[in-house]
């Protein structure tokens, strides 16, 4: 399947203990949930079977099928975990994945185009949406009052950012 049709739903932070469990960051609403979409999968192909064993600082402890040391662990350290967008949930009015923001279209409530959304970054409030303009990006939080409309059938975004202060 393209990598289009695939969501990242967690990524592995590194190597937890000396018997190949990984530090599993998960980017599902339930954490825990990462578990239940089967086999994940890695950008360049590779496959994985998840068994989560605790919560652990920073995540989950888990065991991928066939990391069975500390070095194959650690080798893993930063690979992203996809599974098919058809696997997981359609998200509930007003949510949206992070994949389906990615590139659209920003523009102000006057029409002017703000250029398209690079990226979008949580640092433990609200998502930030990273809208590339011409040259330069700026964040603009992922609410309501800035952010009033989305429209993923037109590839668009409506913001209505605050105004810079000088």
């Amino acid at each position: 399947m393209a990598m289009a049709d695939r969501i990242c739903v967690g990524a592995i932070s590194g190597a937890f203990g000396v018997r190949g469990e990984v530090r599993l960051k998960s980017f599902c609403a339930v954490p825990e949930a990462i578990a239940d979409y089967g086999p994940l999968g890695t950008e360049d192909g590779r496959s994985f079977r998840i068994t989560l064993t605790r919560p652990v600082a920073g995540g989950l402890g888990a065991r991928l099928s066939g990391v069975t040391d500390k070095d194959a662990a650690d080798a893993l350290r930063g690979t992203r975990l996809y599974v098919d967008r058809d696997k997981l949930p359609a998200p509930a009015d007003d949510e949206y994945y992070h994949s389906d923001l990615i590139g659209l279209e920003v523009r102000d409530t006057g029409g002017v185009l703000l250029g398209r959304v690079s990226a979008v970054h949580n640092y433990g409030a609200d998502d930030l949406l990273e809208v590339q303009g011409a040259g330069e990006s700026v964040l603009l939080p992922f609410t309501q009052a800035v952010i009033p409309t989305v429209d993923l059938a037109a590839g668009r975004i409506v913001a209505d950012p605050p105004e810079a202060s000088e």
